[in-house]
């Protein structure tokens, strides 16, 4: 139990690489499975990911990257509807 509740802390302090770059928006970003991209990047010992990717990488992105190759699986639709240019301008509320 103590070891899960590690490995939980240790994702939350760190950040997840998919939602750091949900609102990253730099121009040539990746944009479709970009948080699982940028762990492996910086798994790899990728120097630059914030001039890459927009984004810094995560402390732990071995830790990360279950957790973001996931969330970018179920944002998959989206961000190919993104990458081929379809927008949502949306407005209302109350």
């Amino acid at each position: 139990m103590n070891r899960a509740l590690l490995v939980v802390l240790a994702l939350q302090l760190s950040g997840c690489a998919s939602v750091r770059t949900l609102d990253a928006a730099k121009p040539g970003a990746p944009v479709v499975y970009a948080g699982t991209r940028l762990d492996l990047y910086a798994m790899q010992g990728g120097c630059c990911a914030m001039d890459r990717f927009g984004a810094e990488a995560p402390s732990y992105p071995g830790l990360d990257l279950p957790a973001s190759a996931l969330l970018d699986t179920l944002l998959l639709p989206l961000s190919v509807l993104t990458v081929i240019g379809v927008g949502f301008n949306a407005t209302g509320g109350l």
